[in-house]
């Protein structure tokens, strides 16, 4: 038996609202990874900061670099993170960051972390730019970057031309 006219439209009318509800839960389900990464990406940054502030200590460096890496899969997805790491003009890079993580990781957090260092400037180094004009429009920050001094080095860097 063939629904008529009017159970076909509510039926269309209902595919509609279980099609809006499914998208504001992939909405919220989105919203939330961003937050849970941003979570994890700061607290990253904690980790090896304070690792290198305590003389580079291997264990606080090694759970930032955990946290940074799963961190910024959260907050851009897996799938982004895999081709942003492995384009073929990022490998270099790639290849640095990573394995000064793994070295990290191994033991040597000195060695690890000049060559994660290196590696993340490589990598990163198309959103310079973009942070530099963001910061010089921070008050205070800004106000310290246009100090006379500081200010030849962040043009510097802040003209890169490498896109991402």
């Amino acid at each position: 038996m063939e629904p008529g006219k009017d159970e076909r439209k509510r039926l269309r009318g209902a595919s509609r609202e279980a099609l809006a509800q499914d998208e504001e839960k992939d909405g919220r389900k989105n919203r939330r990874t961003g937050e849970i990464g941003m979570g994890l990406t700061g607290f990253g940054v904690f980790f090896l900061f304070f690792g290198m502030i305590l003389f580079f200590d291997k264990a606080l460096l090694a759970i930032g670099n955990v946290l940074f890496v799963a961190g910024l899969s959260f907050v851009i997805g897996l799938e982004r993170t895999f081709r942003f790491f492995f384009q073929k003009h990022k490998m270099k890079a790639t290849g640095f960051f990573l394995g000064g993580v793994l070295i990290v990781l191994i033991g040597w957090p000195l060695i690890g972390m000049i060559l994660e260092i290196y590696g993340f400037f490589l990598l990163f180094r198309g959103f310079f730019p973009v942070v530099v004009g963001f910061i010089r429009r921070v008050p205070v920050l800004g106000y310290l970057l246009n100090l006379p001094g500081i200010s030849s080095l962040v043009d510097k860097v802040g003209e890169s031309n490498n896109m991402v």
